[in-house]
């Protein structure tokens, strides 16, 4: 394997930068898994609603939300602010995302589905902002190719571990908090509320945004996206996002059913499971970071895609509530999964960047909302699909229920071979992507050019004409 080139000095971020950004990911990561994982067994196993109709409303939420991502991206694109472009949309999601948060870890007694549909909106609005405006920073922040590797990487490595801690509360309130445990949801709850600005404000004090000149208000056009969503490696990335995030995604709703029913673990054993798995990432992050390095990153999504495919299957052949070895399967599994999220992200970074230099356009929020919309349709349809299919295989979710073997099989294929067939479909989208490292080290190089040749000719009109309005984020 040849390895290929090394960024110049000048691109490559202070260690310090990176972690301050990252930051941002240590509320952001524990949201969603505490919410795909544990919400809906709080609601259907203790709230008392169905479980059909939790499934329909978090896929319901998702599919409402889907709408709201183009949006937030095509106005972050048309924001100047004296702060950044992208600065303001997360400082504004983290006060939506602590109410919605407090609402749903802990609902006074006797709601229902109308209550959590209305703050599973309210979550999901806040975390669109909070994550297209972290993802596009980034971008900015990080602009070789690499450097977006490694950037993204770490962002993942702080969200798995910030997860990572969630998951050892057993341990460390000596099981006084348990995620899964009904009485524990509120504490967990509170938990999130308070890591939020927190987080914040570590990234706000010693992370600035990067602020380019551009000349005139930034026109953008209907035609601008619908170029951008017909480029060839845009849309083997918005389809590699999509079967990624579905396969995976199916685990999650039903992840306590499957090790609880179908393994026989007890809920604090399949929380510590779950440990593995979430601090594999810690290890795979940075791991695969370094192998797109070497080998680029479309075969690195490709080998983590089999390698997920082997570790799942051997995560089905284990015995019933054998600890270790279970333990070992996920933190393998956890490994190969830690690489599509941060991998896919750079490389729609990437993009972004050869638009500009076409263009002289920055669109990266809405490139950005367009992957994460279809994450988001990949989860909704997991939730509205899987959640269903179980009901109607006979799968009761209330707590102490026994099932059937029929219902217990249900819910083993819908754990362990679908993701393997839809992770499969994303590796073969990543054959034929056309931006590799070489060509886009030349596209930094006439973006720098070019920026540096804006800023020379905006220092001579200030020397000219007096000091002008602050430029805008671009």
């Amino acid at each position: 394997m040849t390895q290929l080139a090394e960024p110049a000095p000048s691109a490559r971020l202070p260690f310090h930068r990176i972690i301050s950004f990252s930051c941002l990911a240590v509320p952001a990561t524990p949201i969603l898994l505490l919410i795909g994982v544990y919400l809906p067994r709080f609601y259907a196993g203790h709230v008392g609603v169905t479980l059909g109709a939790v499934g329909a409303a978090f896929g319901l939420v998702r599919l409402i939300d889907i709408a709201f991502d183009p949006l937030v991206g095509l106005v972050m694109d048309r924001t100047r602010t004296p702060i950044g472009r992208y600065r303001p949309y997360v400082i504004a999601a983290a006060p939506i995302l602590m109410i919605a948060i407090y609402k749903l870890f802990l609902p006074a007694k006797g709601v229902g589905l109308s209550y959590m549909v209305l703050w599973l909106v309210v979550l999901y609005a806040g975390n669109s902002m909070y994550i297209l405006g972290q993802a596009a920073w980034g971008a900015v922040l990080a602009t070789d190719y690499h450097e977006r590797s490694r950037t993204y990487g770490w962002m993942q490595a702080l969200g798995v571990a910030a997860t990572a801690a969630f998951l050892m509360l057993p341990a460390l309130t000596h099981g006084k908090i348990q995620p899964g445990r009904h009485d524990s949801m509120g504490a967990i709850g509170l938990l999130l509320v308070v890591t939020i600005p927190s987080a914040l404000a570590a990234t706000l004090l010693f992370t600035p945004e990067k602020i380019t000149p551009q000349a005139g208000r930034p026109q953008f056009r209907l035609g601008d996206y619908v170029s951008a969503i017909s480029r060839p490696d845009m849309r083997r990335l918005i389809f590699a996002d999509l079967t990624l995030s579905f396969g995976t995604g199916l685990t999650g709703p039903i992840y306590l059913f499957f090790f609880h029913d179908a393994k026989g673990f007890g809920i604090p054993a399949t929380s510590s499971l779950l440990f593995f798995y979430i601090a594999a990432g810690l290890f795979g992050s940075p791991a695969w970071a370094a192998l797109a390095k070497r080998v680029g990153k479309p075969r690195t999504v490709q080998v983590a895609c089999i390698a997920y495919a082997i570790c799942q299957s051997v995560l089905m052949m284990l015995p019933r509530a054998q600890y270790l070895p279970t333990a070992a399967a996920m933190f393998a599994v956890g490994l190969c999964a830690s690489a599509f999220v941060p991998i896919v992200r750079a490389m729609v970074a990437d993009v972004g960047d050869e638009i500009r230099l076409e263009t002289a356009k920055n669109i990266n929020s809405v490139l950005y909302s367009m992957v994460t919309t279809t994450q988001k349709v990949a989860l909704a349809m997991a939730v509205f699909i899987v959640l269903p299919v179980l009901g109607m295989a006979g799968y009761n979710a209330a707590e102490n229920a026994v099932n059937t073997p029929q219902a217990i099989f249900a819910l083993e294929m819908c754990y362990l071979f679908a993701p393997i067939f839809f992770v499969a479909i994303g590796a073969l989208t990543m054959i034929g992507f056309r931006l590799t490292g070489e060509r886009h080290a030349e596209v930094r190089a006439a973006l720098d050019a070019r920026d540096a040749a804006a800023i020379d000719i905006a220092a001579s009109e200030e020397a000219i004409t007096g000091p002008t309005a602050a430029p805008s984020a671009v």
